[in-house]
């Protein structure tokens, strides 16, 4: 069986990678199953380029394949914003609570229907022969005036996306996981680079 190592360490990432990657003919190697990695740093300009530095450099400390992702949150009454740096809104060393303190300042006072925003992820799989695969999932939606829900992580309790379950109007926060996992951004990407995988026959 095909051993990949998971080059995040972020915990709610890690859970949503393995649950939406299910059932594939796959072992995930997570942080905590390893040496200590090297710090790395996210110095790309777009989701792309991060997910790359990530990933590549997990398959030079391992030598095993390995799957990243890069993805944020672009709010159009902010122009776009977070974007890329979405993780660190607040700062380097930011923490969602922090983030989402900024992002709510920032729209204090935007009605509801100007607050359109996006999630998005690029996830790529990087092979120690230099082999990349890589794809991309979006998901439309508008942020809440108020968080709701304590499921998922980062924006999640602000995030309400346009597809829902009949009649219903949830944040990703409240949104039950299966449904989440179906309609997100990172579920579309990591669908898309599954099927990329099964092309080489990796899958």
């Amino acid at each position: 069986m095909l051993e990949i190592v998971l080059a995040t360490a972020n915990p709610g990432k890690i859970t949503e990678i393995v649950d939406i990657m299910a059932g594939l003919p796959v072992s995930f190697v997570t942080r905590d199953q390893m040496p200590p990695w090297p710090e790395i740093v996210e110095s790309g300009d777009t989701y792309l380029e991060n997910a790359l530095i990530k990933a590549r450099a997990l398959v030079e400390f391992s030598g095993k394949p390995a799957i990243a992702d890069d993805s944020g949150i672009e709010i159009d009454a902010l122009e776009g914003a977070p974007g890329v740096r979405s993780a660190r809104f607040a700062g380097s060393e930011a923490s969602d609570e922090d983030n989402n303190h900024r992002m709510a300042e920032l729209l204090a006072g935007v009605p509801a229907e100007k607050r359109t925003a996006r999630y998005r992820c690029v996830a790529v799989l990087v092979l120690p022969d230099g082999t990349v695969l890589d794809a991309e999932g979006t998901c439309e939606g508008r942020i809440a005036l108020a968080p709701e829900g304590d499921n998922g992580f980062g924006y999640d309790p602000w995030f309400i996306p346009a597809e829902q379950p009949e009649g219903q109007n949830l944040t990703f926060g409240l949104l039950p996981l299966d449904f989440k996992h179906l309609i997100s951004h990172r579920g579309k990407a990591l669908r898309k680079l599954a099927e990329k995988m099964g092309t080489l026959g990796l899958t």
